[in-house]
């Protein structure tokens, strides 16, 4: 499975999409960081300029983006990067 240098994952807590990407990073023994949005307003503003909307979860793996997502599209996303 890739192994990216970089990983950081936007979230907003409570998100349920959010919690299920970390899980399946978790599962995956993948290293990321998280980015609360909601008490980050710079990371907000990343956020959007990066995915150009402001829905969580959006993933930054080695400067691609994938953004508003389930585990299903986070799944094939990382499949296109290896």
């Amino acid at each position: 499975m890739y192994q990216p240098s970089t990983v950081r994952l936007f979230i907003k807590p409570f998100c349920g999409w959010c919690a299920d990407a970390m899980e399946w990073l978790d599962r995956n023994q993948m290293k990321y960081n998280t980015v609360d949005v909601t008490s980050d307003s710079a990371a907000w503003d990343e956020m959007i300029r990066l995915s150009g909307q402001t829905c969580a979860p959006v993933i930054e793996v080695d400067g691609e983006i994938l953004a508003d997502f389930g585990v299903d599209e986070l799944a094939r996303f990382w499949e296109e990067l290896g």
